[in-house]
C-alpha cells in the first residue's frame, strides 16, 4: 500500500511490549513480538467498538473514560502475549494450580484469559490510584502541622502529585528491562512519525524521525494529573474536606470526570497545530525523555511491520 502524498494525523497509534509493538488501527489491531530466534511473532485481530452498539458510549466526556478502560485492557492483553516468549532467566514452567485448572475447565480458555486480564487491570488501575492520588492526599496532611490554610494542603498534594509521578517515570526509564520497552517506544513513535510524513516505510525514513510524539499516552497521563489538580483544587475550594480518607474518596469520585476531560483536551490538541496547543503538549513531550529511547532497527522494523497490518486498504480512511 503506497503512504500518504502529503502530511496528515492518523488515527493509528501503538504500545511498546516486550520485544514488541502493538499497532491500532481504524480497523485492525497487531501485535508483533521479535523472539529470541530473531524471528517475528504476529497476531492479528478485528476492533469491535462498544460505541457501536451502545451510542451514547460514544458521546464526549464519557468515550474517554470508556477508550481509556479499553486501551488498559487490550495493552494489557498484548503485554501479556509478548511476555510468553520471554520467560524470566533460570524459571521453569510451573503446572497450574489445583484452582487455575477448576477456573480454566469451569470458564474456558477464553474468558479464563479475560478474567485474568481483567484482574491485572483492576490490580494496575488500582496501584495507580494508590501511587498517584491516595499517596499524595496522606503526604499532603502533614502541611496541617503548619497552616491550616486549605489552599496551602491543596498545593502541597498537587506539588506531590507531579514530584511523585515524575520520580516514577524516571525510575522505570533507570531500570535495564524497561530500557528495551521505551526503545520500542520510540521505534513506534517514529514509525508513527514518518508513516504521517507520507514518506516510505523503510528503516532509514523511520530513523531519522523524532521520538516525542504529542499523541502519546504519557502525554495523557500527565494531562490526567493536572487537570486532577485543577479540578480538586476548585472543588475543595468551595467544599473544604480536611480528613484525609474522605478527601482521597472526593478524589476517586472525580476520578471519571478527570479522565473524560483529559481525553477531550489530548484530543483535541492532538489534531491541531498551534501556540496553544504546544503549550498543552509541552510537559508530555518533555516527560517522553524518560519513556521513549532511540530504537536500533531491528526494533523500527518491528514498528514497520506492525504498522502496515493495521494501515487501512482505503487511502486517508485512517486520517484524524
Amino acid at each position: 500500500m503506497s503512504n500518504q502524498a502529503c502530511k496528515f494525523k492518523t488515527m493509528c497509534g501503538g504500545q511498546a511490549l516486550i520485544e514488541g509493538i502493538m499497532m491500532r488501527g481504524p480497523k485492525k489491531q497487531a501485535v508483533v513480538v521479535r523472539k529470541p530466534d530473531g524471528e517475528l511473532e504476529i497476531q492479528e485481530k478485528e476492533l469491535k467498538f462498544i460505541k457501536d452498539k451502545h451510542p451514547i458510549l460514544g458521546w464526549p466526556l464519557i468515550r474517554g473514560v470508556v477508550n481509556f478502560c479499553d486501551s488498559m485492557y487490550n495493552g494489557v492483553t498484548a503485554l501479556m502475549f509478548s511476555a510468553e516468549f520471554f520467560p524470566e532467566d533460570g524459571e521453569e514452567e510451573e503446572d497450574p494450580s489445583k484452582f487455575e485448572v477448576w477456573l480454566n475447565n469451569k470458564l474456558g480458555g477464553e474468558k479464563f484469559t479475560a478474567l485474568i486480564t481483567t484482574l491485572a487491570v483492576i490490580l494496575g488501575i488500582g496501584m495507580s490510584i494508590g501511587l498517584f492520588f491516595l499517596l499524595p492526599t496522606l503526604l499532603g496532611t502533614a502541611v496541617t502541622v503548619l497552616t491550616d490554610s486549605m489552599l496551602a494542603r491543596n498545593l502541597a498534594e498537587s506539588f506531590l502529585k507531579i514530584l511523585i509521578f515524575v520520580a516514577y517515570l524516571a525510575m522505570c526509564s533507570r531500570m535495564g528491562e524497561m530500557k528495551r520497552v521505551f526503545s520500542y517506544h520510540g521505534a513506534e513513535h517514529k514509525t508513527i512519525f514518518c508513516y504521517e510524513a507520507g514518506l516510505p516505510l523503510t528503516v532509514e525514513n523511520v530513523r531519522v524521525q523524532p521520538r516525542h510524539h504529542p499523541r502519546c499516552g504519557t502525554s495523557f497521563l500527565f494531562m490526567v494529573i493536572a487537570i486532577s489538580i485543577l479540578v480538586s483544587t476548585v472543588v475543595f475550594a468551595v467544599w473544604p474536606v480536611t480528613n484525609p480518607f474522605l478527601r482521597f474518596l472526593a478524589h476517586l469520585a472525580m476520578l471519571p470526570l478527570i479522565v473524560g476531560i483529559s481525553y477531550e483536551i489530548n484530543r483535541w490538541a492532538g489534531r491541531h497545530d498551534g501556540p496553544v496547543t504546544r503549550i498543552f503538549t509541552a510537559p508530555g513531550l518533555w516527560l517522553q525523555n524518560f519513556t521513549t529511547f532511540e530504537p536500533d532497527d531491528s526494533m523500527i522494523e518491528v514498528g514497520i511491520k506492525a504498522l502496515e497490518l493495521v494501515l487501512p486498504e482505503k487511502q486517508g480512511e485512517d486520517a484524524w
